[in-house]
């Protein structure tokens, strides 16, 4: 009974650890292109959560994409996915730091990001980012990439 016992304590601290850990940690499988060469589809990534504040210029990011906004201003409300389709990102600037001339565009014209903001690339010249759909909101930050596996597959 005894190591019954001691068995489903291990268990709980298992389950325990591992909640925890889930909380703090994502892991990521890249598939799309827009980040090559520095990552590529199959590519993992361990994630740690953060908010914008945790951010640095060069940081790899996982957020999701911007909500479509119709031209007269309202907000698109897309009905609910069964999944949420990441995007893999470089936070090229902060609230507060210059938004580049080939993102102002896109970004209302404004010079400068807003404060919960921010502007991404992907480091492809082929990428859907803050070039085309302007700022990303710090609200949809997942976290920042702290360590890549390569997960592709041997060619025959």
């Amino acid at each position: 009974m005894i190591g019954l016992l001691t068995s489903v304590s291990v268990l709980a601290a298992f389950a325990v650890l591992l909640a925890r850990l889930r909380r703090r940690w994502v892991l990521v499988t890249v598939s799309g292109t827009s980040m090559t060469p520095t990552l590529q589809p199959g590519d993992r990534l361990l994630v740690r959560r953060c908010r914008i504040t945790g951010l640095k210029v060069g940081d790899i990011v996982v957020l999701e994409p911007p909500r479509p906004v119709h031209p007269r201003g309202v907000v698109v409300v897309a009905p609910a996915r069964p999944r949420t389709r990441w995007k893999v990102k470089r936070v090229v600037a902060l609230p507060g730091d210059r938004i580049p001339v080939s993102a102002r565009a896109a970004s209302d014209g404004r010079e400068t990001v807003p404060e919960n903001s921010l502007i991404v690339f992907g480091d492809a010249g082929e990428s859907h980012d803050s070039r085309q759909v302007g700022l990303y909101s710090g609200d949809r930050i997942l976290g920042v990439a702290v360590r890549r596996r390569a997960g592709r597959l041997p060619r025959p």
